[in-house]
């Protein structure tokens, strides 16, 4: 529908969204949509679409990501969306993962392990791509699951507070591990954090076991 136009809707529980076709910024156009149900006191839920017309050709899949971020994950910010439909992508296996991508990214669905890195500075005690690639391989697997990966104990612990566990730099060779907002353990020497990071996990109800595919393409990369 055109949320410039008067519009019915026939119960509480049928699905909303903007038309196809409207003459608005797709962002525009969903929250003139969401303050219009607010003003007929309904609560319908809203389907989020990244664009309002078709694509001829696909899109290119990092303009692709960018469209669907910035329009879908606006509106998921704004606490506007309750379904989203990805539609610039070439094929409907990628447009599900970039959906599931965003809707990760906004904190409204977790299906994989989330992390937090922060981006690098004169500070930082360790190669954070080396350090997070190794800590990726063996956490990844874990559904819902939120680890930080701090570069020094300057910022880092602050900008982790909503992570489950913490890996930061505590001086140099050495780590020092969270649980939440929390330090636990420090001073372990980097070669062993890792280990021990997994060990933290378990003791704290956290960890499964990954599934036998997962664990042969981790052996064999």
């Amino acid at each position: 529908m055109d949320p410039r136009q008067d519009f019915e809707v026939n119960c509480d529980t049928q699905l909303i969204s903007v038309k196809d076709g409207v003459d608005l910024p797709a962002i525009t156009s969903f929250r003139l949509l969401a303050a219009k149900l607010k003003r007929l006191g309904r609560n319908n839920p809203i389907l989020l679409k990244d664009c309002l017309k078709f694509e001829s050709t696909p899109l290119e899949p990092k303009i692709a990501l960018l469209r669907a971020s910035v329009v879908i994950g606006a509106l998921l910010a704004d606490g506007i969306g309750d379904a989203i439909l990805v539609r610039g992508e070439s094929g409907a296996g990628q447009s599900l993962r970039l959906a599931f991508n965003i809707l990760q990214a906004s904190g409204c669905r977790s299906f994989k392990t989330d992390y937090v890195a922060c981006p690098s500075c004169g500070r930082t005690l360790f190669n954070l791509q080396t350090v997070t690639a190794r800590i990726k391989a063996r956490t990844e697997h874990l559904k819902g699951v939120k680890i930080a990966i701090m570069g020094c104990i300057v910022n880092g612990p602050g900008e982790m507070a909503d992570a489950d566990f913490g890996y930061v730099g505590g001086a140099p060779g050495k780590i020092n591990l969270y649980v939440g907002k929390t330090p636990i353990k420090f001073n372990i020497p980097e070669g062993e954090a890792v280990d021990r990071l997994v060990d933290l996990i378990k003791e704290h109800g956290k960890w499964a076991e990954p599934a036998r595919e997962e664990a042969l393409a981790s052996a064999n990369p």
